[in-house]
Formats: structure tokens, C-alpha cells, sequence
């Protein structure tokens, strides 16, 4: 769906980053939850510093928080989830299948999500200090054992479950870095090209990419 400055749904998401992180800016889910369901939504840009009342809305200051009537939420998981639950598009109507995608939401944002940040903060993020290479290696270890124990799982099955979820959803944005993938199984990688030519994906990214500015302010 279009951005719709009229709906009742609001996003907030950054209004410049740079260029090595557009594209993997966490509203990015969020959005693609959106279009997944076909609801339409609004972006509220955040450019330069925070202001002092967005801390009572996102404690760190981040982004995405997501505004919809009396429902405020920060947490792209959680907004996702609450997304996922307004019909069957990502969560199964069978109570097994709807657990199932729910557990696979969280092992995305706790048992891939951690490995991952931890391996590309100390290999990139902190790459000019003197425990990087050490840090890096071990992180990037166990980020590998991770991801190939996903693909074990996933084997030649589409997707993580007998269809496409929200848990799906998460892990594909959680792992689709190519910092992350370099160290990932062939069957991992065509999974994340799978969930990367969805329109729905397709749409939000070019959503996303869309608001950004040229230059910081």
C-alpha cells in the first residue's frame, strides 16, 4: 500500500542515515508487515538529534515506534506481532500454527539477532580498536554455528514452518545483511532471496529508501 498521510497508522523511521544502512533500519519490518496485510500507513521522519519527548515514546530513542488509535507500541517484534495478529496473512488460524510463528519470531530476535549484532559491531562498527579481530572471529563463530543450524532446520522446505509467517518475516530481515550471509549456508541464503522478491518486501524497501534525505540535517 501507498504511504497514506491520512491513515490512522503512524511510523516513525529515520529521515537520513548512511548509505551502508539504508535498507537495514529496523521500521523496514514494520512496514513490511504492513504490506504484507495491505494497510496503509504514515511515516513521522526523525532528523538529527531526538527530541527530549520521543524518550517517553522509544526509552533508547530508536526507531521504529508505531501509533495506531490508543495502541503505542516501540519494539519492532512486538509491533510486528500486533500487526501479524489482525488476521491470518502471518499467523495461522490453527492455534499450533500461530505458536509456532511466534516462537519463530522470538528465536529471530533472541538466538540470531544477538550473535549477529555482536559480530558486525565488533567487526565493523569497532574495527580501528585493538580487541576487534579477536571479538570479531568469536562472535562470527558462533553467528556461523547459529545460521548453519538454521539451515539444518530449514532444510529444502520453503519456509520455517508449511507457510509464509511473521516468523518467517523477522528472520529474514534479521539475517539479510550481507555481512551476516557471507556466513551462512546456501540453503539460508536462497531462503532470504525468497523473502527479499516478496512485493510485500519489495514495497516497504522502496518505502523506506523512498524517505530518506540526501544529506543529514
Amino acid at each position: 500500500m501507498p504511504i497514506d498521510p491520512k491513515s490512522p497508522i503512524e511510523v516513525t523511521a529515520f529521515g537520513w542515515v548512511p548509505d551502508f544502512a539504508r535498507g537495514q533500519v529496523r521500521d523496514l519490518r514494520v512496514r513490511w508487515a504492513l504490506e504484507e496485510l495491505g494497510m496503509a500507513y504514515r511515516t513521522r521522519l526523525l532528523m538529527g538529534a531526538r527530541p527530549a519527548s520521543y524518550y517517553r515514546e522509544q526509552p533508547w530513542g530508536q526507531v521504529p515506534v508505531f501509533k495506531e488509535g490508543p495502541v503505542e507500541l516501540f519494539e519492532c517484534g512486538a509491533i510486528a506481532l500486533h500487526i501479524a495478529e489482525k488476521d491470518e496473512t502471518l499467523l495461522p488460524a490453527s492455534e499450533v500454527g500461530r505458536k509456532r510463528a511466534i516462537a519463530w519470531l522470538f528465536a529471530a530476535l533472541n538466538s540470531i539477532d544477538g550473535p549477529a549484532m555482536a559480530y558486525v559491531s565488533a567487526a565493523f562498527f569497532h574495527a580501528d580498536q585493538s580487541w576487534s579481530a579477536g571479538a570479531s572471529a568469536a562472535f562470527g563463530e558462533q553467528l556461523a554455528q547459529r545460521l548453519a543450524r538454521l539451515g539444518d532446520w530449514l532444510g529444502d522446505k520453503e519456509w520455517l514452518e508449511d507457510r509464509f509467517t511473521v516468523g518467517d518475516l523477522m528472520m529474514v530481515a534479521t539475517i539479510r545483511g550481507p555481512a551476516i550471509l557471507e556466513r551462512a549456508p546456501d540453503n539460508v541464503v536462497a531462503y532470504v532471496q525468497r523473502g527479499e522478491a516478496r512485493p510485500a518486501f519489495q514495497r516497504a524497501l522502496a518505502a523506506q529508501l523512498a524517505d530518506f534525505a540526501s544529506e543529514p540535517t
